[in-house]
Parts: structure tokens; C-alpha cells; sequence
């Protein structure tokens, strides 16, 4: 509207045609800058989303890590037993990874369950536009697994490195 009324306003009409034909490229601009801030703003609540998937893990690993130790702790008789009766190291350390491994996917599995449940209500409670992608499920079963065997290893070797006669001795 405001190049339409440069003229009539004893503008020199060069001036006007000049200003009238930056316009398309300050709007060009315009959109480009839109897009590149919109595009470091998809990077950024990526990244933050991923610290804070990051620090789930952490969370979540220390959380089965505690469990396996304390399973460790209160079966050291029965461990002790195994190792008597002639289970391996190797077993033993199967046995208690085994263990971690399957609470670490369940509990990965309970939560695909809850965020599923999540995406439900928000995509036909509150009208939300939501995106469900199997690979995605395939990802955090994984991804839980993984956290099961890296936070389950270290229970399952001090079980694995027990002296059978100071375990079967222990209450």
C-alpha cells in the first residue's frame, strides 16, 4: 500500500519503481531468515529433547543397576550354591545379565505403552497432530536393552566373581 502512494505523495517516480522492486526481495529475505530461525529452533528443542532422553537413561540405568546390586546382595547364598554345585563364571555373569537386561526392556516396554497412550489422548482428546513411527518403537526397546546391558554388567560380574565358600558362609 505504501508504494502505491509514493507517487501521489510528489515522490520521485524512480525513487518509487526503485523502492517498489526491493520489496520482492526484502520479502525474499524475510522468508529466508524465517526459515533459517526455524530451522535452529527444530535444532535446538532437538538437542534439548535429547539431553533430556539423555539424562531418562542415566536415570533409568543407575535405577536397574541398584536393583541388580541389591538382587546380587540378597541371593549371594544362592550364588554361591550355583558356583558349589559347578555353574561357571560365565553363568553366573549370563544369569544376572539376563536379569538386567529383561528389567531394563520391560520397563522400556511399560514406557512405549505410556507414551503411546500419551500420543492417544493427545491426538484424539485434545485434537493434537500427532506421528507414531515403528522404527522409532524398535529404537527405544533397543535402546533400553542397551542401557540393561551396560548398567547390568558390573552387578552381574561381582555376582560372577563370588567365592563360593565365602558366599555359601554369608547370611
Amino acid at each position: 500500500q505504501s508504494t502505491t502512494a509514493m507517487p501521489s505523495m510528489g515522490m520521485d517516480p524512480r525513487l518509487a519503481r526503485a523502492v517498489q522492486s526491493n520489496i520482492v526481495e526484502f520479502e525474499q529475505e524475510a522468508w529466508e531468515e524465517m526459515a533459517l530461525s526455524l530451522r535452529q529452533a527444530g535444532r535446538t528443542f532437538t538437542l534439548l529433547l535429547s539431553a533430556a532422553a539423555a539424562v531418562s537413561l542415566l536415570v533409568g540405568g543407575i535405577g536397574v543397576m541398584n536393583i541388580m546390586l541389591v538382587s546380587v546382595a540378597a541371593r549371594t547364598r544362592e550364588i554361591g550354591l550355583r558356583m558349589a554345585l559347578g555353574a561357571r563364571m560365565k553363568d553366573v555373569l549370563m544369569q544376572f545379565m539376563v536379569e538386567a537386561v529383561t528389567l531394563a526392556a520391560l520397563g522400556g516396554l511399560v514406557g512405549l505403552v505410556l507414551g503411546a497412550g500419551g500420543l492417544y489422548i493427545a491426538a484424539n482428546g485434545l485434537q493434537w497432530a500427532t506421528a507414531i513411527n515403528p522404527t522409532m518403537f524398535m529404537l527405544s526397546i533397543t535402546m533400553a536393552a542397551l542401557t540393561g546391558i551396560i548398567f547390568g554388567f558390573g552387578p552381574a560380574r561381582r555376582a560372577a566373581q563370588l567365592d563360593p565358600v565365602v558366599a555359601l558362609k554369608s547370611e
